[in-house]
């Protein structure tokens, strides 16, 4: 069993999201602007608490309104914000600008001055890791430091406390110095976690090798991970664990967006592997709340409730690989 429950420390940034308003309009069109939180590291959050686990937070925000917009949006999920620290000076938290819709579809990044990067060793050192059930952190952390130290060192922590570690990839390039460097800290990284999930770019990206991802999927389980999913799009996904490998596929729906479908995954899966589900019908009910998410505006508010889910999945039979 990966999962003993489902408490989990969240280690990563909390933003604002801007959506161009009504759904459909391209950004340099629009007069009105629907916002809401934003952060991968917060999303995933969002998706957990929903379904029914708990979530705290480990990470930065501006001293401003905007850092205060967020902190309001974490109270609002119920997303635990003790180990949430403001910070002061040119600082500045992260802002999205993403279009509801596919075709032509433009998302504009605002990460200059990150205040999520700003959180030290102190702040991981304050958490109490044995009163969670795992640690959950996406690979923007580790792109500056002092957060990439910090990161680290709640890895050690967690270990030391027997929490399984696990890592969201989700490598956007704008955030580090270079690729050699995103390369060789992903992989230190990936090294050391327990269940590992991306997409075949971000894992070809880590095996210095477009070609290789699923390659270097299966060398992180070879060398100790409990699992690693290795997702493709439109073609599903590959589960690699020691015991040999699942391939499961994704559910269709309506799209309106490109994203959120990589948060609400990961919150699908670690809480279905929380609730004792077997590990297809984990990737399956990740599956499946992506392809909810995709089909609402937003992403934390729309992350299925377990209501949702539930009927979504008692809906849709579950999906071949293709």
């Amino acid at each position: 069993m990966i999962l003993k429950g489902n408490r989990f420390v969240i280690i990563g940034r909390a933003g604002m999201d801007f959506y161009p308003d009504p759904p459909g309009t391209r950004t340099e069109e629009a007069t009105r602007f629907f916002a809401c939180l934003g952060g991968s590291s917060a999303n995933i959050g969002v998706a957990i608490c929903k379904l029914g686990g708990s979530a705290d937070l480990v990470t930065c925000v501006s001293d401003d309104a905007i850092g205060r917009f967020a902190l309001n949006e974490l109270d609002k999920y119920g997303i635990g914000r003790a180990h949430v620290r403001s910070v002061g000076g040119e600082a500045r938290n992260s802002l999205a600008v993403v279009e509801s819709r596919i075709e032509d579809h433009q998302s504009v990044i605002y990460r200059n001055g990150a205040a999520d990067f700003e959180m030290t060793q102190a702040d991981v050192e304050a958490v109490n890791y044995p009163a969670y059930d795992g640690l959950i952190t996406t690979g923007t952390v580790f792109a500056a430091d002092p957060s990439r130290t910090a990161a680290f060192r709640a890895f050690d922590l967690a270990r030391a406390a027997g929490l399984p570690l696990i890592f969201d990839i989700d490598y956007r390039p704008y955030s580090w110095p270079s690729a050699q460097v995103a390369a060789d800290v992903y992989s230190r990284a990936g090294a050391m976690c327990d269940v590992i999930v991306g997409n075949d770019v971000e894992f070809g990206f880590m095996a210095g090798d477009y070609a290789r991802g699923l390659d270097k999927a299966r060398e992180l389980v070879a060398a100790g991970a409990k699992l690693a999913v290795y997702k493709m799009g439109e073609k599903g996904a590959i589960t690699v664990t020691p015991d040999g490998e699942i391939t499961t596929g994704i559910y269709r729906t309506d799209a309106l967006k490109p994203t959120g479908a990589g948060d609400s995954f990961m919150g699908g899966l670690v809480s279905g592997l929380a609730d004792g589900l077997s590990l297809r019908d984990a990737v399956l009910q990740g599956s499946a709340s992506a392809a909810m998410v995709v089909a609402r505006v937003g992403c934390a508010p729309a992350m299925p409730s377990r209501a949702e889910l539930d009927d979504f999945l008692n809906r849709h039979a579950a999906p071949s690989a293709a």
